[in-house]
């Protein structure tokens, strides 16, 4: 059977227009659509404001900061990012900067409406961080778990 295509995430937010200027200017999302309460992103994400109404249950049924979900970003300029970040005092974050077993740095915070967002180094950086270390392609894909076809392209 033919898979059913995923069309957009919607999020939940409570003032539409705090969240639109922080997705478009702390993770540097454009804007495809403003409908007032609803605003659609290029990466297939949308925002709803007044959620409950639209979906027919009580307010205090849509939950604040479940930590079950999050937002994934990769920033190419992970570094510059980073202390764009640290300027932005109303920033709560869940860690500060993590790196992984496979080399990824990557920062979770949380958004106006207490959603998580991740945001990592691109596979791609990790891969020419390893490379300019010394690695070879064979040992990079052994850590990084990435194809060497993939980090051929990379390099």
């Amino acid at each position: 059977a033919e898979s059913m295509k995923v069309s957009c995430s919607v999020i939940a937010v409570k003032n539409i227009e705090i969240s639109k200027k922080f997705y478009e200017t702390v993770v540097k999302q454009k804007i495809i659509s403003d409908l007032g309460i609803n605003v659609t992103f290029e990466g297939d994400f949308a925002l709803q404001q007044e959620y409950s109404e639209m979906i027919g249950i009580p307010e205090n049924e849509v939950k604040q900061k479940s930590n079950n979900f999050e937002m994934y970003f990769e920033e190419e300029k992970f570094d510059d990012f980073l202390k764009k970040l640290k300027t932005m005092k109303e920033i709560k974050y869940v860690h500060d900067v993590k790196k992984y077993d496979w080399g990824q740095r990557v920062i979770r915070f949380y958004d106006p409406d207490e959603h998580i967002i991740e945001v990592g180094e691109t596979m791609e950086n990790v891969a020419r961080r390893f490379f300019e270390d010394g690695l070879s392609i064979e040992e990079i894909s052994e850590k990084t778990m990435l194809p060497i076809e993939f980090l051929k392209n990379c390099l």
